[in-house]
């Protein structure tokens, strides 16, 4: 059954409307073609500075529990992945030794099918992420692939 475009109906709540949204573009650093993962501007910046203080770094994209969904940054090494991981990619940040992102194979399954972007907000960091101190925290953005993206990554 259709609704009549002009009926009452058809027409959003003001509850409804409140969340209609319209999706902007992430800035982010280029990437050399298709990749299923990105960092904005804001994330480079607070990365040099992590870097700066730990040494080199990677993040294993969180599936829950204790920091919700959040990229989590740890010193290269402190964070043992396995099989039960899978390598999303390397961000390339100016300055910096390319940083591995990770995520559990199982949240991969769901999210295999969008691009990542790293970025950075003022916030407290998850409790175990290195960026805790710092004010800002890292943040996961997605979008999904394009058709042409995904025949490239799957190539």
């Amino acid at each position: 059954m259709s609704v009549p475009e002009d009926s009452e109906d058809s027409r959003l709540s003001p509850e409804d409307e409140a969340c209609r949204f319209t999706a902007t573009a992430i800035a982010e650093l280029p990437t050399d073609g298709p990749s299923r993962v990105a960092v904005t501007p804001a994330a480079a910046e607070l990365l040099g500075v992590v870097v700066g203080r730990h040494g080199p770094v990677m993040f294993h994209q969180s599936g829950g529990c204790c920091d919700g969904s959040s990229p989590m940054c740890y010193p290269v090494g402190d964070f043992l992945t396995g099989d039960a991981d899978v390598l999303l990619g390397t961000l390339d940040v100016p300055g910096l030794d390319p940083i591995e992102v990770w995520i559990g194979r199982l949240q991969w399954q769901a999210w295999k099918h969008t691009r990542l972007t790293i970025d950075a907000v003022p916030g407290r960091g998850a409790g175990f992420s290195l960026e805790g101190p710092e004010g800002m925290r890292f943040l996961t953005r997605s979008r999904l692939f394009t058709d042409e993206e995904r025949a490239v990554l799957q190539a």
